[in-house]
């Protein structure tokens, strides 16, 4: 699949970029941008960086994102575009944060109104990646074709904003649900990049890089190979591509998916990795949603290697989901002995959720 990319700049500085597959007539023709939609306040303050020498790791101050929307109406979402701006009781003009523009996007990218770094201050860069112009069109209701032209949005903008000189790691992630804290209901992704490598990350990578000085090889390689000779915790395998529920899972529905073959980076994947790769997606989504009968929250995030080191060895890309279900009715809400001191406890073992999922798999695969 190629798309065609289209990149404007905002009179606050931030860009906007717009995606289409270049296979339709409406790619190839001139974008123009009408009206550049919602631009950041006079009250912005760009956010700083803060050492925590407790526990040697950096804290996030960002002030004006406590200005942010909180969950509005359908009819004012921020996220959506609109040929003709809505008005409010009072007869104010609602404008969105997606300019007016001569086409609609297929997928689209914005730096974040309020980012929790600043790339303008070389702590980092936030992005918001907008999945479709319909505010009800999850990525689950996507079709394979459409996750398949995100994820080539996600391998541009990983590749593109890990060449920033100050960018030493890049994030891509969706939180979905209120039940994880989501406060804008329109489909959407986010992208961090950050100056530094985060604890989470920093302490996976220090394991890989432990685990390659002992043996040669990359972790990520032999635990997808254990989980294969294991069996019983695979959700979905193709020629390049599996999931799984880990062996330690920290949620009861965690999954875990990469590629058969080395991969530092989202961008490293190959065309064949990336429509296997969508399919997949489309499935475990699916799954998802009919553990209890509901658009399913969870929250999804990339792991892969510093671009400052991109050919590493040792570190290999993958997505990890975290929903925060454990049963119908039951959150699984992070307490005293996980926040407090990093242990997880799982109510379920990894072996049984995986039979679950892989029987809701089959029958999304029986009922599209």
């Amino acid at each position: 699949m190629e798309l065609t990319k289209h990149v404007f700049t905002k009179s606050d500085g931030r860009q906007y970029l717009q995606y289409q597959e270049a296979a339709t007539n409406k790619a190839m023709q001139p974008v123009q941008m009408h009206d550049e939609g919602l631009v950041r306040p006079a009250s912005w303050r760009p956010p700083e960086l803060r050492y925590n020498a407790m526990r040697g790791e950096w804290v996030a101050v960002s002030a004006s994102r406590n200005d942010r929307p909180f969950l509005p109406p359908d009819q004012y979402c921020p996220l959506c575009p609109v040929d003709q701006y809505l008005f409010d009781a009072n007869g104010v003009e609602c404008k969105t944060d997606v300019p007016r523009m001569s086409q609609r996007y297929d997928w689209a990218v914005f730096e974040n109104m309020f980012p929790g770094l600043s790339r303008d201050h070389k702590t980092g860069h936030c992005e918001v990646i907008l999945y479709s112009p319909d505010h009800h069109q999850t990525l689950a209701g996507c079709s394979v074709r459409h996750i398949e032209g995100l994820i080539h949005v996600w391998q541009d903008r990983s590749r593109n904003v890990g060449a920033m000189e100050h960018v030493k790691q890049v994030f891509i992630f969706e939180n979905k649900g209120t039940e994880v804290g989501v406060t804008l209901h329109h489909p959407h992704g986010q992208l961090y990049a950050f100056n530094h490598i985060p604890p989470f990350l920093e302490r996976e990578q220090s394991a890989a890089r432990a685990h390659h000085e002992k043996t040669g090889r990359c972790l990520i390689c032999d635990l997808t190979l254990t989980e294969i000779q294991a069996k019983a915790r695979i959700v979905d395998q193709t020629e390049d591509i599996i999931a799984y529920v880990p062996l330690a899972a920290r949620y009861p529905y965690e999954v875990h998916v990469t590629t058969l073959a080395h991969r530092p980076l989202i961008e490293s994947l190959g065309s064949n990795e990336v429509r296997q790769l969508a399919s997949v997606l489309k499935r475990i989504l699916g799954a998802y949603n009919r553990i209890l009968d509901l658009e399913f929250p969870y929250m999804m995030v990339h792991h892969q290697a510093p671009h400052a080191t991109p050919d590493t060895p040792h570190y290999h890309w993958h997505l990890e989901f975290y929903p925060p279900y454990r049963a119908k009715g039951k959150l699984k809400y992070l307490a005293g002995v996980e926040s407090g001191a990093g242990m997880f406890i799982n109510d379920t073992v990894a072996e049984s959720k995986a039979q679950e999922l892989r029987e809701l798999l089959r029958q999304v695969a029986s009922h599209p």
